[in-house]
């Protein structure tokens, strides 16, 4: 008897799992749909947003994205994303304009180099390194890169603009002060 007890009890909790399971799989939904109130909803394609849930009756109503918002996948949102600004104070240009399905992309200034990026674009940038006056620029400055900067070797010179040293004249009467006028 203990054994048929023991058989009946795997019997239900093998039935209670699939019956769980079967719940599962018939509650969610599918890719293309979201749940609100526990009803699928079919979502709206990316640059829309959802206006109105849909109803027993009725299907997702969705409008699109404006004033500098978008949305860059299908969603079930209410709301659209604010722009990105690339704000020219923190190194930073538009490269690629907002659009009401994706995002404003920047990059930074022609003076600077991005530190951080994000999804393709940058996010924060600083200016190229200046060389002083005694070195001069071994890499110029890149778009992802600083400028890089070395010493001028003995008997040349430069502002720190130069890209290679120049040698001191040999004048008698010249100084080091009018090599660098």
């Amino acid at each position: 008897m203990f054994k048929m007890i023991c058989g009946v009890e795997i019997i239900f909790l093998i039935a209670a799992i699939f019956s769980l399971n079967f719940e599962l799989c018939f509650c969610s939904c599918a890719r293309a749909e979201y749940e609100i109130d526990g009803q699928c909803c079919p979502m709206c394609t990316p640059g829309y947003r959802v206006y109105k849930h849909c109803t027993v009756e009725t299907s997702t109503t969705c409008v699109s994205c404006h004033d500098s918002t978008f949305i860059d996948a299908p969603n079930g949102l209410i709301d659209c994303f604010s722009c990105t600004v690339c704000d020219s104070g923190q190194g930073l240009r538009v490269k690629i304009p907002c659009t009401q399905s994706s995002d404003t992309v920047c990059e930074p200034l022609d003076e600077c180099y991005c530190i951080e990026q994000h999804r393709g674009g940058c996010i924060q940038a600083v200016k190229h390194t200046k060389c002083s006056t005694g070195q001069y620029i071994k890499h110029k400055g890149t778009t992802f890169k600083d400028t890089e900067c070395a010493e001028c070797a003995d008997g040349t010179f430069s502002d720190g603009s130069f890209q290679t040293c120049q040698p001191h004249s040999k004048h008698p009467h010249s100084s080091k002060k009018d090599d660098l006028k």
